[in-house]
């Protein structure tokens, strides 16, 4: 399938203006980035990769902000399940690196149909993995809060929203999977149209099956899981129309959709390693809670709202970072490693740049940030303290991601 022809100045080699690069960016377009500038190529793949993470950490930012209203024990509820989402998150953003990586070498090697036989199998691969996250949250929810110590509240009210939220495992695999199969493709303002989209229904929903707005049933706590899974249920729904008829490099067809174990051999093979990567962090993480729930319902909430804000401030960085390995998987699949390794040191330089500037504004405003997401003063401290510290790692991470 054949881009559209650019206008004349640009194909003549004018310069287009940043307006117009912002458009194409958002818009999306059919070109080659083995061959464009690499500024541009950056550009074009960076911009709806950071807006589509941003959209991704909002669907964090929004229920924390929404759950914080009803509080500290529900912002508690959050965090405890959230570790247990870490792991889901680690498989899923494993797969998802592995699932880019090599979508990206086929559009590189010009083999848009081996890239669709990879996005289905990808998608297969994320509906196994989740099946032991749903059986833990439909059947042992409550088990799961008690062994990170929740407090009888958490226990009496969050079981609904561990069980609505592991339950939803496969929704989260599945966008984050299939978002980076649009992203290895060079699709990535798809992507980022599809969680404006999900972003959207859940802000929406939230309040209203929080609080029982208009005809909507008071849920509490669980209204947010709920909005939460039919936001991002409906991206998925999406996602798949677009997999069949969005793509501009690449579009999946009726006769790829059988299984292929070569293909799901070779995702497993490559994403182990990013998946025991993202492991590591997160269990760290898990023992973590699992402490501060010892030290009181305060520590885990206050945690809880500095981990969402750092979170979504930080995904501009990732952006650039999956930007980052769309380039290095297409050019080494159209055999140009010294381009793929520019793209590595020039984003990496970019990224060390934006989270050293992030470091010393959250330093300076953490408390009013903690503020806008709880009224409770000794959450509000308990927060700020963890921001003032965590700010100090912020320059590792532009080159480790």
């Amino acid at each position: 399938m054949h881009a559209p022809s650019p206008p004349a100045d640009r194909q003549l080699g004018a310069r287009p203006s940043l307006w117009q690069e912002l458009k194409d960016a958002v818009r999306g377009t059919g070109a080659d980035y083995t061959s464009i500038g690499l500024g541009r190529a950056i550009f074009l793949l960076a911009v709806p990769m950071i807006l589509e993470l941003v959209m991704e950490s909002t669907f964090a930012i929004a229920d924390i902000y929404f759950v914080g209203k009803l509080g500290p024990s529900a912002v508690a509820t959050v965090g405890l399940t959230e570790t247990f989402l870490f792991l889901l998150y680690s498989v899923a953003m494993g797969l998802a690196m592995a699932v880019t990586a090599i979508v990206a070498r086929r559009i590189g090697e010009k083999n848009a149909e081996e890239a669709g036989r990879t996005a289905v199998q990808a998608l297969y691969f994320s509906l196994i993995a989740s099946i032991p996250f749903v059986i833990a949250g439909v059947y042992f929810a409550r088990d799961l809060l008690v062994l990170m110590g929740a407090d009888a509240w958490t226990i009496e009210h969050g079981v609904g929203y561990t069980r609505w939220m592991l339950g939803g495992s496969p929704i989260i695999i599945l966008i984050f999977v299939l978002n980076a199969v649009f992203r290895g493709a060079g699709d990535a303002a798809i992507a980022m149209r599809v969680l404006f989209l999900a972003n959207g229904i859940n802000i929406v929903l939230d309040p209203m099956l929080i609080f029982g707005i208009g005809p909507f049933p008071k849920l509490g706590i669980e209204g947010a899981a709920i909005a939460t899974n039919v936001g991002r249920g409906v991206g998925v729904l999406v996602q798949i129309w677009a997999l069949r008829n969005a793509g501009k490099h690449m579009r999946v067809t009726g006769d790829q959709l059988g299984f292929d174990g070569a293909i799901l051999w070779n995702i497993l093979r490559t994403s182990l390693g990013g998946i025991g990567q993202m492991l590591v962090g997160t269990t760290s993480w898990i023992f973590l809670m699992r402490i501060l729930a010892d030290v009181g319902t305060v520590a885990v909430a206050g945690a809880t709202i500095t981990l969402r804000i750092l979170m979504m401030s930080m995904m501009p960085a990732w952006g650039f970072s999956n930007a980052a390995a769309t380039l290095v998987g297409q050019n080494l699949g159209a055999n140009r490693p010294g381009r793929a390794a520019a793209s590595v040191w020039r984003i990496g330089n970019y990224n060390m740049v934006y989270l050293v500037v992030l470091s010393v504004a959250f330093f300076g405003l953490r408390e009013p940030l903690v503020g806008l997401f709880s009224d409770d003063p000794h959450v509000v401290s308990a927060g700020a303290e963890w921001m003032g510290i965590l700010c100090y790692s912020f320059f590792v991470y532009g080159w480790w991601m």
